[in-house]
């Protein structure tokens, strides 16, 4: 049993709230940051099934892609759907959690696992929403010391340059200093100027991981007061954004790759513009609703979009782009995120030694074809 907060963190180390749209509500709608979890419902949406499933079989929690309360409301109602599940889910103590445009934007989100389960190669972000910047971590460390604490900050996320991490620059040169009254100096002794041959290391850290770096150095440092510097940098830092875009491994006819995403997304149907014989090698996705992203599909060189709740006027602007469209539905498009991210939760709450049972809520694409 681990508290909603330890959740809400783990949640948060994939997809930060700072990365969802300003328009979006995702985060915690039902419950409190104190609460003990056990038990965890992984849904797409929150509907009064989802809640009754959870309430029935004992969960503590319902993690979901789509908030439960999106929009602003002046009453809870327990005749109308929203206030009926809100009432169950306290009566039953269920807290509700949800991670929306932030898990669409996120590294390891709902575009980037659509991509992988679509084997797409040298995949990049479709539409950038934000950047996070980069920081120059630089510390002194007494010689003998550097291997230790470098590997340290290494370990915590520093050094990452591309396929490369533990990157650092280090040179040697001569630190001072004089420990006053009271100090107790792990080189030198009170009132008295000491030379000491020092390793200055510099490396760097994207902004989010940069307190985890520092405290990481701090814990192995042999200093009693530990000199550091934090710079900002220039550089680009990691990317993120709206859907992906990628390769496959060999060009495909717009009319196979259909079948592929109607077997690999386990979709019922597709919906689908272009000529069927089109060859596709370039690919966009994004899951959910992604029609605001053809010209941006488009500029990116991409043959085909798939995606889903793909309008009449979309499709009208995609043929004028000469991009297809794959309309494999909104759902079909965001539901295989829940077993990505049911199996995130359960590695990392087992690194923490703890045990919470997860489960996939089994729902199903609310379309029926006549």
């Amino acid at each position: 049993m681990i508290s909603c907060q330890t959740v809400i963190n783990i949640m948060e180390k994939l997809a930060p709230r700072k990365l969802a749209m300003e328009w979006d509500n995702p985060g915690l709608a039902v419950g409190d940051f104190a609460g003990k979890i056990s038990k965890i419902l992984v849904a797409l949406t929150v509907t009064p099934e989802v809640v009754h499933h959870a309430a029935q079989n004992g969960f503590d929690m319902i993690i979901s892609h789509h908030p439960m309360i999106f929009k602003p409301i002046k009453a809870l109602r327990k005749d109308l759907p929203l206030g009926k599940m809100v009432y169950e889910a306290v009566k039953h103590d269920i807290t509700i959690y949800s991670a929306h445009t932030n898990l669409d934007i996120a590294q390891e989100g709902v575009s980037e696992v659509l991509a992988r389960v679509l084997e797409l190669e040298d995949v990049r972000v479709l539409k950038q929403t934000t950047e996070e910047p980069l920081k120059k971590i630089v510390v002194f460390v007494p010689r003998g010391y550097e291997d230790v604490v470098r590997n340290a900050m290494g370990e915590a996320g520093a050094g990452f340059i591309g396929n490369y991490s533990h990157c650092s620059f280090n040179i040697e040169g001569k630190g001072t200093f004089k420990p006053e009254k009271g100090a107790k100096p792990f080189i030198g002794e009170e009132g008295k100027l000491e030379k000491v041959d020092e390793v200055r290391i510099e490396t760097i850290a994207p902004e989010s991981l940069v307190r985890k770096v520092i405290n990481a150095m701090l814990k192995v440092h042999p200093y009693e007061e530990v000199a550091y510097d934090i710079y900002p940098l220039e550089n680009t830092g990691n990317i993120f954004g709206l859907g992906r875009v990628g390769n496959l491994k060999k060009s495909v006819s717009l009319k196979s790759l259909c079948e592929t995403v109607k077997l690999r997304l386990s979709a019922a149907y597709v919906r689908v513009t272009g000529e069927l014989d089109k060859e596709i090698s370039t690919v966009a996705v994004c899951g959910g609703a992604g029609g605001d992203l053809i010209s941006a599909a488009s500029f990116a060189g991409a043959d085909v979009l798939i995606t889903g709740d793909v309008k009449y006027h979309d499709a009208v602007d995609a043929k004028a782009f000469d991009l297809a469209i794959i309309d494999a539905g909104h759902f079909s498009t965001e539901n295989l995120v829940l077993p990505a991210l049911a199996h995130y939760l359960e590695r990392e709450i087992q690194l923490l030694g703890e045990k919470v049972d997860i489960e996939v809520y089994k729902d199903e694409e609310p379309f029926k074809i006549m």
